[in-house]
């Protein structure tokens, strides 16, 4: 399930919920929870607490068997780490992206909407492979290869390597 809390448009969402789709062979659902990210937000950092987000998502009433990634367009960090792009609960339910570092925008770049959403499709895609249980993978261009830099998001493909693909099968049952 994704879970937009950032007024993502449809047409948006309906292209990354078929992707994740079509890469997990699962169903997916779009919900809608905006709310009130300020309890989340580190005034001192200027950025909001991952680890806070995803109790806001785990809080977000499903079936215990469904996978939540939550969808944001803030700043994310984690307290040992200047920055991440996404995180999940490793074998867990739920799972944070968001879009804010992966925007061309943010490194003076022209907007490139077509970009934005191949590198989110990935984020998610990683994130969701860790809650079933995947862990990094040195494979360059499979998706779950950890990504530090926005440019090894562009590096890889929307897709595991057959390793995780296998993997991911086993886990998933």
């Amino acid at each position: 399930m994704l879970v937009n809390y950032a007024r993502f448009g449809d047409e948006f969402l309906a292209k990354l919920a078929a992707d994740v789709q079509i890469e997990f062979a699962l169903p997916v659902i779009v919900h809608e929870n905006y709310t009130d990210l300020s309890n989340c937000f580190d005034a001192a950092r200027r950025q909001y607490n991952a680890n806070d987000l995803l109790k806001l998502v785990n809080a977000f009433p499903v079936d215990d068997r469904v996978k939540k990634i939550g969808l944001f367009q803030v700043d994310l960090f984690i307290p040992i780490l200047t920055y991440i792009f996404g995180q999940a609960e490793f074998k867990g339910r739920n799972g944070v992206v968001s879009v804010y570092r992966l925007r061309n925008e943010q490194y003076g770049l022209q907007a490139d909407n077509k970009l934005l959403s191949e590198r989110f499709c990935k984020v998610v895609i990683h994130e969701l492979g860790h809650t079933f249980g995947l862990i990094h993978c040195h494979v360059p261009n499979c998706v779950m290869r950890p990504s530090t830099y926005v440019e090894d998001i562009d590096q890889k493909k929307p897709h595991f390597c057959n390793k995780c693909r296998e993997e991911l099968s086993l886990l998933i049952g």
